[in-house]
């Protein structure tokens, strides 16, 4: 078995299945729409604060962390339902797994802004 040439065409149109997968995402799961939501929140506030270039790279990178491991989760909840339907202990195990997973990233991504913005809001 040889390797297949590189082509920077193909290379290209791989990016095809990941903005399907991304538009799965935002069609079929509705805590990703919830996600969109507070990434607008995030935005709106960061432009409306003026925050810096440091503070939005963590945005970004907590925006991308959350989204990742959502779409890490759904292809593990959509393999398992494929591989196995009817309800199992493993399985379960698995995706309460990776829920978590999703689930610790949203906190983390909610404390970042939590640390960015509360210092910025004039509370007098």
């Amino acid at each position: 078995m040889g390797r297949e040439k590189f082509s920077i065409f193909k290379r290209i149109e791989s990016f095809k299945y990941a903005f399907n997968g991304l538009r799965i995402l935002l069609g079929e799961e509705h805590n990703a729409r919830i996600h969109l939501i507070a990434i607008v929140v995030a935005c709106s506030a960061g432009v409306f604060f003026g925050i810096s270039n440091t503070e939005w790279c963590i945005i970004v990178i907590s925006i991308g962390m959350v989204f990742a491991f959502e779409l890490i989760n759904s292809a593990i909840e959509n393999i398992s339902d494929y591989v196995q339907p009817e309800l199992d202990a493993v399985i379960k195990k698995i995706k309460d797994l990776s829920a978590a997973a999703v689930l610790v990233s949203a906190l983390m991504a909610f404390v970042c802004a939590l640390v960015i913005f509360l210092p910025k809001i004039d509370w007098q």
